[in-house]
């Protein structure tokens, strides 16, 4: 009897809604966390990071755009096809972290409910963060959270789906598009879950994953002027944030630095609030 030779798969960057391979052709080894090797992922360049800015600066207008209410239930969405290929994330956060499966059972139920948490937060968060101001004379005055526009972020190195999503989740929720880069020891369950992303009804450039080395395109990233934010938090060589955080300085006024994250707890707000911003608005009475 012929011995079946198993279909390999390509993973490849997610930039814009579609799955290019890097446009120099590179890739390299990931290995499980026993040290044995896995797959070959690409290798993003910074042309691979330009293109992903370009998709996500497109499609920022448009999302921002959307309802509130619809961009939950696109978050919600998500949960739910993650839910239905959990075993596929099961084995990948297993093996990429070297847990048993009833860990990385526990871990992939923690993302799942991590998407569905913040998607009941997006019609919400304006209530709470925004407010309605006095004013000494007819008119109304109210405080309103806007979308900060588009957010650069390293992916936490150590988490390679809770982490991810806890990043990626509150960044978009509030109208936000995003350009990731995940693990890079770690990124194949980032590629299963740009797949959950791609057939979900979350529009295309909204979120953008790159894989490979942060120290390569992080700082260019970092000082490109159609990026408005950036997260840091997966960014564990010293050295590297500081040539990140030099680099925004520039044009980047929002930096967040959280590489302490627990990402079992309860989030909170503070990523909600780190990538949005407060707009007033003026409004006479009775017109």
């Amino acid at each position: 009897m012929d011995t079946r030779v198993d279909v390999r798969k390509t993973y490849k960057l997610f930039i814009n809604g579609a799955f290019p391979r890097s446009e120099s052709g590179r890739t390299y080894p990931v290995s499980d966390a026993k040290g044995r090797f896995w797959a070959n992922a690409s290798l993003a360049s910074r042309k691979d990071a330009r293109d992903a800015v370009l998709a996500a600066r497109g499609a920022q207008p448009g999302w921002a755009g959307a309802t509130a209410y619809n961009r939950g239930q696109v978050l919600y969405r998500v949960a739910e096809m993650l839910e239905g290929r959990r075993a596929q994330f099961e084995d990948e956060v297993a093996r990429s972290e070297g847990i048993s499966s009833r860990k990385a059972s526990g871990i992939v139920d923690a993302a799942i409910d991590r998407w569905v948490w913040y998607a009941g937060w997006s019609d919400k968060f304006a209530q709470v963060s925004g407010s309605s101001n006095p004013v000494a004379g007819p008119y109304f005055n109210f405080s309103v959270p806007v979308p900060t526009g588009v957010v650069a972020a390293i992916a936490p190195q150590d988490s390679a789906l809770l982490g991810l999503v806890s990043v990626v989740a509150p960044i978009i929720v509030t109208g936000n598009t995003s350009v990731v880069v995940a693990s890079q020891e770690r990124p194949l369950p980032a590629v299963t879950l740009a797949e959950v992303l791609a057939t979900s009804d979350l529009p295309g450039g909204v979120v953008n994953i790159l894989t490979g080395d942060p120290a390569e395109v992080g700082p260019w990233l970092a000082g490109h002027a159609d990026v408005n934010a950036l997260d840091l938090t997966g960014v564990t060589d010293d050295g590297v944030s500081t040539q990140m955080q030099v680099a925004a300085a520039d044009t980047i006024t929002r930096v967040l630095a959280d590489v302490t994250a627990d990402w079992t707890i309860d989030p909170g707000l503070g990523r909600l609030r780190a990538f949005t911003e407060i707009t007033t608005v003026w409004h006479p009475q009775g017109v």
